[in-house]
């Protein structure tokens, strides 16, 4: 039998760790295939999904080992994380709900403008209106095992952006449905397109300004392409995004029930809770990287922000309308939207 120090030689290092981490995944009852659409080093990759995956490792005893693939490296577009997860391409995927315009209209209802105000309590909200509403509707194909929110939706752009009417005849882009309609509805030309796009589109002049959160401007380096930042004050938030993490449904049912229990006490309410409350954390640093920068980052006053809540109040009126159409609702999904918000801000 060949030694360590034998195969050391021949291989070489990097060849060793190959071997030995290929050991590691055969002795794991269970390999789980994560991919998501982010590079490893922005925060979600680093400090959520990651986290994850090594606390479900360590709570299974080894014996579920997670692959994480980052930046796409499994193949596929952003928009096709949502099928990859039902088809099995991948076990587990992290992807933008909307990024599959209006395969999700129910959960729709935490994107609407100037609804979010704590990335943490929405994602709990999201979480209980879906075992409410959406886990046999939207989400009966795939096993979700969490659901949440980005912190305050910020407009980052080439020129300031202070009154609604700054917003004419900008190239804005924007993530989802909701945020599309809204920007265009105030006066931009919206363009929708995957957050890893943003970069080159910002560098080519496709477009003069994006809308995301602060947390992942880092990771795209938007403060070096763009000098300006609009926020709308503490508790007020323009929009957020609604996010999926979910696994393979026939990958779940055919766990041993004792391994199901690991990804169970890793899912649901409070792992949703955390997600969101996570990529809000990390906005902090991320603003104080801009400022280091000598970047503007203007915010917005009380009145301000009343002329912005007002002129977008009609996204929020179609919507509602919408939905109550095609008979999901949309009446009652806002009311209990808002109520269970405020419940989980207390």
């Amino acid at each position: 039998m060949i030694n360590k120090r034998t195969l050391m030689k021949a291989l070489g290092g990097t060849a060793l760790a190959t071997v030995l981490s290929a050991s590691a995944a055969m002795a794991a009852d269970v390999t789980l295939r994560m991919h998501s659409f982010l590079p490893e080093q922005a925060n979600v990759p680093t400090h959520i999904l990651k986290v994850w995956a090594e606390k479900v490792e360590a709570e299974s005893d080894g014996r579920i080992d997670i692959q994480l693939f980052h930046a796409m490296s499994l193949g596929g577009k952003p928009p096709e994380l949502i099928d990859q997860v039902i088809d099995g391409v991948a076990d587990i995927t992290w992807t933008v709900a909307g990024y599959t315009p209006g395969r999700f209209p129910r959960l729709e209802v935490f994107e609407l403008p100037f609804t979010m105000t704590d990335a943490e309590a929405m994602s709990k909200a999201f979480w209980t209106l879906a075992e409410e509403t959406m886990m046999d509707t939207d989400f009966k194909d795939f096993h979700p095992i969490a659901l949440h929110v980005h912190g305050p939706g910020i407009i980052h752009s080439s020129d300031p952006i202070t009154e609604v009417s700054d917003l004419n005849g900008v190239k804005l882009r924007a993530p989802t449905r909701i945020t599309n309609q809204m920007l265009s509805s105030l006066g931009a030309t919206a363009v929708g397109m995957p957050v890893p796009a943003v970069p080159e589109a910002l560098s080519k002049g496709v477009i003069d300004a994006t809308v995301i959160p602060w947390e992942v401007t880092g990771a795209l380096k938007v403060p070096e392409l763009v000098s300006n930042h609009t926020e709308f004050g503490d508790g007020e938030a323009l929009y957020t995004t609604a996010f999926i993490f979910g696994m393979n449904k026939a990958k779940y049912d055919a766990l041993p029930d004792d391994l199901k229990a690991v990804i169970d006490a890793n899912s649901g309410i409070e792992t949703s809770g955390w997600m969101g409350k996570v990529m809000q954390d990390y906005d902090a640093p991320s603003r104080e990287a801009a400022l280091d920068l000598g970047n503007n980052v203007i915010t917005l006053t009380e009145d301000q922000v009343a002329e912005w809540k007002e002129a977008a109040s009609g996204t929020i009126d179609s919507w509602v309308k919408e939905m109550d159409d095609k008979g999901l609702d949309g009446t009652g999904l806002r009311a209990r939207a808002l109520e269970l918000i405020s419940a989980n801000s207390m």
